[in-house]
Parts: C-alpha cells; sequence; structure tokens
C-alpha cells in the first residue's frame, strides 16, 4: 500500500504498519495475561477456579478499581467491535469475541483493530477500483 492520494484529494490509507502493531500487540496481548493465569494456577494449586480468581480481582482498592475498570470499558468496546464490524460487514468478529472469553480481552481488542484496519483497506481500495 502506499500513502499516495485517494480519489477526492484526501490522503490513502497506506498505513500496513498499524496492522501490523494491532497484530503484534494482539500476540503480546494473548500471551502475557495467560502467563499470569498460568502463575495463578500454579500458585493455586488446581485447576483454573474462577471463584478464588474473582476474589483474588477483588481482593483490595487498587484490584476492585482495574477490575471494574476492564470489565465497563471492556464491555463497551465489544458492544462498539459487533457494531463497528456489522456496520463494515467484517469478517472474523467470531475469532475476536472467542479470544475475549478464552484469551483476554487485551488480544481481541488489537486483534479486532487489526482486522478493521484490513477491511477498511479493502473498502477503500474497492473505492479506487471503482
Amino acid at each position: 500500500m502506499t500513502t499516495s492520494a485517494a480519489p477526492g484529494g484526501r490522503p490513502a490509507r497506506g498505513l500496513p504498519w498499524l496492522q501490523w502493531l494491532y497484530l503484534a500487540l494482539a500476540i503480546a496481548g494473548a500471551i502475557l495475561p495467560w502467563l499470569a493465569n498460568v502463575e495463578f494456577i500454579r500458585s493455586s494449586g488446581q485447576p483454573f477456579d474462577m471463584g478464588l480468581f474473582i476474589a483474588m480481582a477483588n481482593a483490595n482498592p487498587a484490584a476492585r478499581s482495574l477490575s471494574r475498570d476492564l470489565a465497563i470499558g471492556a464491555t463497551a468496546v465489544v458492544i462498539w467491535m459487533v457494531q463497528e464490524s456489522r456496520r463494515l460487514q467484517m469478517r472474523g468478529l467470531g475469532w475476536v469475541l472467542l479470544s475475549c472469553v478464552t484469551l483476554a480481552f487485551a488480544c481481541a481488542a488489537p486483534l479486532f483493530l487489526y482486522l478493521r484496519e484490513r477491511r477498511l483497506a479493502e473498502l477503500e481500495q474497492l473505492q479506487n477500483d471503482a
């Protein structure tokens, strides 16, 4: 992709580096939270115990603040992701939502942004070809 002008004099979407940055963040967002989850499982000495995890995530005011911040922010962003994927007729939303509940929101959000940038580039190419 280039950064030449698109029809109408506006700059063309020429930021493939941004797509790759989002993809790298998605990979980091999958790995780093799960490293902490593995540490949690090892320290608790049992399979993943959701009740204990939630209790520990609310163990003090700082943890409660982060947990509530993530829950509210992630909920709003997931609603937007669903609406935006419909608006842009994106593929891959199922993978994004699955990664949100099985890996981490820190993986799902940048994965969605990667897919969105790809779709916007596709749409722009279609518009330029027309």
